[in-house]
């Protein structure tokens, strides 16, 4: 474990990262408010378009009342009471997606200093699929402390054992088993799955400055260009890719919003019809808003509370975006959204309440399975089998209890103390019953040498098929027998691999040997291509001659296996040059090649077992292809009436119309086949 530390150190730097993601959003948020302030000055509004963070705009601001969404609830000390979110100011609209994990109820953790190796290797493994690094983070504070103590009494245990025997300390290796390398495995995956993260969320900030600055060129060159005075809809698509683009360098936010507002004031300050083109904008607005009014006061009818939290804080999101209304009616509708969001944070209020009394059920039938898995504590036998029921009985009540989900605070500890006592008690008698195995382990060492003294004698023989069997048959008996003990392991196995790799290392020598004569067959063979293609040129033959230099052909033999593809592939250009010379319809050309090739499979010992190969080969390569098309039309059926959808359309067409022409061709060579 001497790399946990710099893990745990990496995680608390991405946790770091993380908080300063959070302050980041929030600062945003305050930011963006400002994008719906338009200066109504006229020609008293600033001649420069850029300012810096510290610089200072006046204009005059139409600012809406907005609430803020702070922490409902705090369950931290006894007593507390759940706290109503207030909406102060809209400039208090901020995500609260960030904070959702902390209002909710925390998970109560496992008590993990009763946990097995074996399980805190499970549990970190089922961590590692798992996206919630605040949840990760609690976990592994507790699990890593916990391994690493019981792999440094492992060492211990083993040294002692070491020096026991009359080994030196100094000389003494520790060797880490499976579990350690599972779970070290497991930390690092967490480790560099949280380091991608947080280094991709800085590097889309980046991608997205970059995107700010290119929109604020853009709406430079509108305010300074002539055709400025004749369309606002450049202005609108800025703003809303504006709107889409994703948070910034933190260092950078201050000012870009400046400058864009800077802008902004600018455009709609030089133009004589500003206040028409905002009295018009603000109808718009005011229609947007009303309907973002509506769809809150509809959270209102949802049962899952949750997803009317989540949903709410979309709609404060677009809430923020959508711009100034009319000011007579500007309070009149800000106070309806902020009822409407009041009323889901007191339904909120209500749930948290409610979860109480849930956690206190949970309690009820935790300590039931308490009961139901003391039992599990006195039992004994001497059969694998029933030790492999009876494990998978109690993993059933885990189930149960993972499932129940979590219990009052002041009630965890003791509960899960009762739970996984009798738990750990029942997996320490079956590892007692399993060290008995080991004289098991010692028998199949006994037969493994046997095995490698057998594999020894074949090694040297030169009966490359008899005994290339006999070696694959002791492969078969020794996956059979069974584990040997961990010592023995990888050098019984070494000497066993040992034996076999000699003697298939012989034969293949051997057979490198034969191929130098299979250079003669491929100059044969060579010899009757060069003959096909020049009585293709010459014309006048006939399909008999043809199969005739097939026939001598596929007689010759083999070729060295490197010259195979280029043989294969010369000996059909010159079947399709010399069909294609004798004047026959497209169809019978392509049948003849075919039957040509096919002869090749049908000649020779083993023929009919190839044509029967060959033939199973296209009915599997029919069969597919007819599913895929199947399959795809279906699909087809899915797509919506869309750009995207239109070409995907076309794409899955294509594909069909391939496939249809492959099923016809694979379908006319095997008639042909079938004809032979």
């Amino acid at each position: 474990m001497s790399e946990e530390k710099n893990m745990q150190q990496g995680d608390q730097e991405e946790n770091k990262n993380l908080a300063e993601e959070k302050n980041e959003t929030t600062n945003e948020a305050q930011e963006v408010a400002s994008s719906e302030q338009v200066s109504e000055k006229g020609e008293d509004s600033p001649s420069k378009d850029e300012v810096t963070p510290q610089a200072e705009v006046t204009e005059e601001k139409e600012v809406e009342p907005v609430v803020e969404v702070t922490s409902e609830v705090s369950e931290n000390k006894e007593g507390d009471e759940p706290k109503e979110k207030k909406l102060e100011t809209e400039d208090d609209l901020h995500s609260e997606d960030e904070d959702e994990d902390e209002e909710d109820h925390e998970e109560e953790l496992p008590d993990y200093s009763e946990y097995s190796r074996e399980q805190l290797v499970e549990a970190i493994e089922e961590l590692a699929q798992q996206t919630t690094f605040k949840r990760t983070d609690r976990v592994l504070a507790e699990i890593v402390p916990l391994f690493e103590e019981m792999e440094q009494g492992l060492r211990t245990e083993a040294l002692e054992k070491y020096k026991a025997d009359g080994g030196e300390e100094d000389s003494f290796e520790f060797r880490h088993d499976e579990l350690f390398n599972r779970f070290d495995a497991s930390h690092r995956l967490i480790r560099d799955r949280k380091h991608s993260f947080y280094k991709e969320k800085e590097e889309a900030k980046t991608r997205n400055l970059v995107k700010k600055e290119e929109l604020l060129s853009q709406l430079r060159e509108l305010v300074d260009g002539e055709e400025a005075t004749t369309s606002i809809k450049p202005i609108k698509d800025i703003q809303e890719a504006w709107k889409q683009i994703g948070p910034v360098p933190p260092q950078h936010n201050k000012t870009l919003w400046a400058n864009y507002n800077a802008l902004l004031d600018r455009f709609f300050n030089n133009r004589h019809i500003l206040f028409e083109l905002k009295e018009l904008d603000r109808k718009k607005n005011l229609e947007a808003k009303k309907e973002l009014c509506e769809k809150a006061e509809a959270l209102d009818k949802l049962d899952n509370i949750k997803d009317a939290v989540i949903q709410l804080n979309e709609l404060h999101e677009e809430y923020k975006h959508v711009g100034p209304v009319p000011k007579e009616v500007q309070e009149e509708l800000w106070q309806r959204f902020k009822t409407a969001s009041d009323n889901i944070y007191r339904k909120r209020k209500d749930y948290l309440e409610d979860l109480k009394g849930e956690l206190k059920e949970n309690l009820v039938k935790k300590e039931a399975l308490v009961q139901e898995l003391l039992p599990f504590t006195d039992f004994k036998s001497d059969r694998i089998n029933a030790w492999n029921a009876k494990t998978k009985e109690i993993l059933a009540i885990q189930k149960k209890w993972d499932a129940i989900g979590g219990v009052p605070r002041e009630k965890a500890k003791e509960i899960n103390k009762g739970f996984w006592g009798s738990f750990k008690q029942f997996f320490a008698h079956k590892n007692e019953f399993f060290k008995t195995l080991e004289g098991q382990r010692k028998e199949n060492l006994e037969k493994k040498v046997k095995l490698a003294e057998e594999a020894e004698e074949l090694s040297k023989s030169e009966e490359w098929d008899k005994t290339s069997e006999q070696l694959k048959k002791l492969q078969r008996q020794w996956k059979e027998i069974g584990p040997v003990p961990e010592k023995k392991r990888n050098e019984i196995y070494e000497r066993f691999k040992a034996a076999c790799d000699a003697f298939f290392n012989n034969r293949r020598s051997h057979q490198n040997k034969a191929e130098a004569g299979y250079v003669n067959n491929q100059k044969a063979k060579e010899a009757i291509i060069n003959t096909i293609s020049d009585k293709a040129k010459e014309a006048g033959g006939s399909e008999a001659e043809l199969m005739e230099l097939v026939e001598q052909f596929n007689s010759i033999g083999f070729v060295p296996r490197n010259a195979i593809k280029t043989i294969e592939s010369q000996f059909s250009e010159a079947l399709e040059a010399y069909a294609g010379s004798l004047n026959l319809e497209e169809n019978e050309t392509e049948s003849l090649v075919i039957r040509a090739e096919m002869t090749g499979l049908q000649s020779g010992p083993g023929g009919n077992r190839r044509l029967n190969k060959k033939e199973g080969a296209l009915r599997r390569q029919i069969s597919e292809l007819e599913d895929n098309i199947a399959l795809w039309r279906n699909n087809l059926t899915f797509f919506a009436n869309s750009k995207t959808a239109d070409k995907l359309k076309g794409e899955f067409d294509q594909k069909i119309d391939k496939a249809v022409e492959e099923v016809k061709e694979l379908k006319k060579q095997l008639r042909i086949l079938r004809s032979l």
